[in-house]
């Protein structure tokens, strides 16, 4: 079984696949598009911005790779800016397409309380909406680190796995079929965010 972490230049890939190490498994960082075919679970982590990570992911031909994956049925994981390019838009500098694989769209946190700043930053409470196999063993209310300035707003809610507050509701998580995806930050959310790694890589 092997794990494949998406590289685009675009974040912590060594934390990640730090992450898994510290739960028990090994994974590949790679951009090799042979490479994530050859794969049998997939991770898309990423900071900063959604135009340039597209744009990244386009120049070195892994947009492909990724939908294909998806599309066969592998395990995926979208972690923070992963999470977001899974949608169909992002409005961060300018609209900008996505990957399109879930319907909707990524917007700035706005008209917020004035003792709520942007970024997003810190520990926060998840509200679990269904169950998932990926939060086997955690409980609702576990909290989860983030640091983002915008969140997806799926056009199916269904497909939303954990909401949280922040001024307003907004996901936190989604899970379809095989894909999960989280805004907050796994590697860096200690034993509960581990837990998720693990039970992706045991799935």
């Amino acid at each position: 079984m092997t794990i494949a972490i998406i590289d685009y230049q675009m974040g912590n890939l060594r934390s990640v696949q730090k992450g898994f190490e510290r739960v028990g498994h090994e994974a590949t960082i790679t951009c090799d598009p042979a490479e994530l075919a050859a794969a049998d679970k997939l991770v898309l982590p990423g900071v900063g911005a959604f135009g340039d990570a597209m744009a990244e992911l386009r120049r070195r031909e892994l947009v492909e790779p990724i939908r294909a994956a998806i599309a066969a049925g592998k395990p995926f994981l979208g972690i923070c800016l992963g999470f977001q390019l899974l949608f169909d838009v992002g409005f961060e500098g300018g609209e900008n397409q996505g990957l399109g694989i879930l319907r909707g769209k990524c917007v700035r946190f706005a008209d917020l309380p004035h003792d709520l700043k942007v970024p997003h930053m810190g520990w926060n409470r998840g509200r679990f909406l269904r169950p998932a196999p990926h939060l086997a063993g955690l409980a609702d209310g576990t909290f989860f680190y983030f640091v983002h300035s915008y969140y997806c707003v799926p056009e199916d809610s269904s497909v939303a796995a954990i909401e949280c507050d922040y001024g307003h509701p907004f996901c936190a998580a989604v899970w379809r079929d095989n894909v999960f995806a989280t805004q907050f930050h796994p590697e860096k959310s200690q034993a509960d965010g581990l837990r998720i790694l693990h039970n992706f890589a045991e799935l």
